[in-house]
């Protein structure tokens, strides 16, 4: 995330930084190398956007790891995490068809976006039908 300073010049926030991940790096990942992906990226300080989103189980057990590593990692509090799915009631029966073939085939719903971050940094995330609000701490 950059900046403009006076001057021309450009800064960046100190802290943190956003990284995008597409659903085809982590398509072809067991359960467990999944969680070890995605806890590397939020470990080191970045608010994760992932495409799609894990199964229940997994999203259960990356939550379940976090709570654990909570007092044994240093300056770790833990992860905030938010599913936004896309608007399941549109396009009528064929469309919702269409949609369901398509993520069979990809293995995982990406009409779906998850968001996780470290609980240091973002302190609720909020959502709604027309915007998501990322509230970070100071």
């Amino acid at each position: 995330m950059a900046k403009k300073k006076r001057g021309g010049k450009i800064g960046r926030i100190k802290g943190f930084s956003i990284q995008f991940l597409p659903y085809s790096e982590i398509r072809d990942l067991d359960g467990n190398q999944r969680i070890r992906k995605i806890l590397g990226i939020v470990l080191g300080n970045n608010i994760l956007i992932l495409q799609g989103k894990l199964k229940s189980e997994e999203e259960a057990r990356l939550i379940g790891d976090t709570m654990a590593m909570i007092g044994h990692v240093k300056n770790f509090r833990g992860i905030e995490l938010a599913v936004i799915s896309g608007n399941g009631g549109s396009g009528g029966f064929f469309g919702k068809m269409k949609s369901g073939f398509v993520n069979a085939l990809a293995g995982g719903d990406l009409g779906a976006v998850t968001i996780i971050g470290p609980a240091t940094v973002v302190k609720e995330i909020k959502r709604n039908p027309k915007k998501i609000e990322l509230m970070l701490n100071k």
